[in-house]
């Protein structure tokens, strides 16, 4: 049995027989996890109240936000895509902004298994905010139409896509051994 000591930030435990990691501190990971997922939240208002696109089809002019697709979706009869739309662009990218920040900001032995159960979540709920990469992609070829109409894209659309990539920065830059950790001291360099 390999014994396990404190391990240095920055640094990872390897296993003497099969040389898998078994442990690795990520320096500074709670600072940077708590700044992507803060400035995502900032974000988050603009992306949903700014259009996102503005398109002029045969003389007609709209201006489409995302609870406006939600919404239009809904009148006109296609609830089950609304719904779809509206957690992944919506639900999905909040509920997991704000589990991850309260993963950075709550400490302490007593707040382990709530935490863990979160982390679960989060994980969980990942794969529906990659549907945010899918309706991007809906986008651009919204914008390729050329000569059938003109999309212009709006300022949420540049604020969607930070929140996007903000979320996805704040995802992967958390450490999920600082869950089990004792209340630790602020990251250390």
């Amino acid at each position: 049995m390999q014994q396990l000591s404190k391990v240095p930030p920055g640094s990872q435990a390897i296993c003497v027989r099969c040389e898998g990691v078994l442990s690795r501190v990520t320096p500074a990971s709670r600072t940077r996890t708590a700044a992507f997922a803060l400035a995502a939240l900032w974000l988050y208002v603009p992306a949903n109240l700014y259009p996102i696109m503005t398109m002029e089809y045969m003389g007609r002019h709209t201006e489409n936000t995302i609870w406006g697709g939600v919404q239009l979706l809904y009148e006109e009869g296609m609830w089950y895509v609304a719904v779809i739309v509206f957690v992944a662009s919506m639900l999905a990218p909040l509920v997991k902004l704000i589990g991850l920040f309260f993963l950075v900001a709550m400490r302490g032995a007593r707040w382990q298994k709530f935490r863990t159960r979160i982390y679960k979540f989060i994980c969980q709920i990942g794969p529906w905010a990659m549907l945010d990469v899918f309706l991007l992609s809906i986008l651009v070829a919204l914008m390729r139409f050329g000569s059938f109409a003109t999309v212009i894209p709006g300022a949420g659309v540049y604020a969607f896509v930070s929140v996007v990539l903000l979320t996805l920065l704040a995802s992967s830059s958390f450490d999920p051994q600082l869950i089990w950790q004792p209340k630790v001291p602020d990251d250390q360099p």
